[in-house]
């Protein structure tokens, strides 16, 4: 039987939702969560209760999204 090692790297393929929060389970102080659900309806959730700091994490988040597209 073959061992699997979860890939760590970043990728350009879409990835299992579960898979993700899976292993990252206990890793976090808290956590801003956003997509479809298998309804096609869009989600948002959120540890946080203050807007200000969701959106501070959000633009945090964008600016290093775009700044590892110069990295590569």
């Amino acid at each position: 039987m073959s061992k699997i090692i979860p890939f760590t790297g970043i990728t350009r393929l879409d990835l299992d939702p579960d898979i993700i929060l899976e292993n990252n389970k206990g890793q976090f102080e808290g956590v801003v969560l956003m997509g479809w659900n298998k309804d096609g309806e869009e989600v948002f959730a959120s540890t946080y209760a203050d807007g200000g700091t969701v959106l501070w994490l959000l633009e945090r988040m964008k600016l290093r999204l775009l700044e590892a597209h110069r990295e590569q």
